[in-house]
């Protein structure tokens, strides 16, 4: 499976649907872990869009890619120290994408 491709509009309205949303998972010091992975991807399969807290990282942007790539999920955005992260579920997607 790979991670969706967005368009830039298509980002946007899932970073106002985040918005409401709190952290689901938090990296911590010790980076990515087998653990933390694994509640990632338990994360984007009940919820589609997840926001991930981000601990002190030496770089942000760099971290969110690591993350989105390894959860095969879209980058949204990076807001802070928090990176939102979007990944349909493979048989029943509950967030509909706008389309032009």
């Amino acid at each position: 499976m790979r991670a969706p491709e967005l368009a830039s509009y298509q980002r946007r309205f899932l970073r106002s649907q985040a918005h409401p949303l709190r952290p689901l998972v938090q990296v911590g010091e010790g980076g990515l872990s087998a653990s933390l992975l694994g509640a990632l991807e338990e994360a984007l399969r009940d919820h589609e869009l997840v926001k991930v807290r981000l601990r002190e990282p030496q770089d942000k942007k760099a971290a969110a890619r690591e993350l989105a790539e390894a959860s095969r999920s879209a980058l949204c955005g990076v807001v802070g120290h928090t990176v939102i992260l979007y990944r349909p579920h493979p048989e029943e997607p509950q967030i509909e994408l706008p389309t032009r």
